[in-house]
């Protein structure tokens, strides 16, 4: 099959190299004047090797991440995942801000820097508290004792960070749910 189509474009160039025509060359084989102009081009008078198909593929990528980008998003992983911190590709899109680092890497090209270098494994181990325990107060009662959390902050897409305070009665655990949003930067 290759070669046929090699065959082709070497009678179609010789052809055209002939005086003939390009409209009765074209419509001869069912090919575009600018097909035929294009291996034309492309000929060469001593060397058959014109005629075979090139790469279409581009010499460079120009919108590739550059070394120090994914060195620096590699580093700023390692750092939140050594300090025990959550270390998505979010967390370290906003330590990269801090540094003030440009230009900024979307969130997808992060996912992908960490997934091209095996960055993507989870915590191991069973986790363990840090800091001294909680007080435990007796609850009998309905409403006689609650416990409250301050959560966030939590974060959606897009600049919108929010916290939410829940509250349950230890008692009868009844879940009560506070949420404030703030906007970032």
């Amino acid at each position: 099959m290759k070669d046929e189509i090699q065959q082709e474009r070497i009678r179609a160039v010789q052809r055209f190299l002939n005086d003939e025509k390009p409209e009765s060359i074209c419509a001869s084989l069912g090919r575009s004047k600018a097909w035929l102009y294009k291996w034309v081009e492309r000929h060469i008078a001593d060397d058959n090797s014109w005629s075979e198909s090139q790469s279409k593929r581009p010499l460079r990528v120009t919108s590739r991440t550059s070394k120090e980008i994914e060195e620096i998003v590699k580093m700023v992983r390692l750092n939140l995942y050594n300090r025990d911190l959550f270390c998505g590709a979010q967390a370290i899109l906003w330590e990269i801000e801090e540094l003030e680092i440009r230009p900024l890497p979307s969130l997808r090209t992060i996912n992908r820097i960490l997934s091209r270098n095996d960055l993507t494994h989870r915590r191991t181990g069973r986790y363990e508290a840090i800091g001294t325990p909680y007080p435990k107060l007796p609850s009998v009662f309905p409403n006689q004792t609650h416990q409250a959390d301050l959560v966030g902050p939590c974060y959606l897409k897009g600049p919108v960070r929010f916290y939410g305070l829940n509250a349950v009665d230890t008692a009868t655990a009844v879940n009560y749910n506070c949420f404030s949003t703030t906007h970032s930067k």
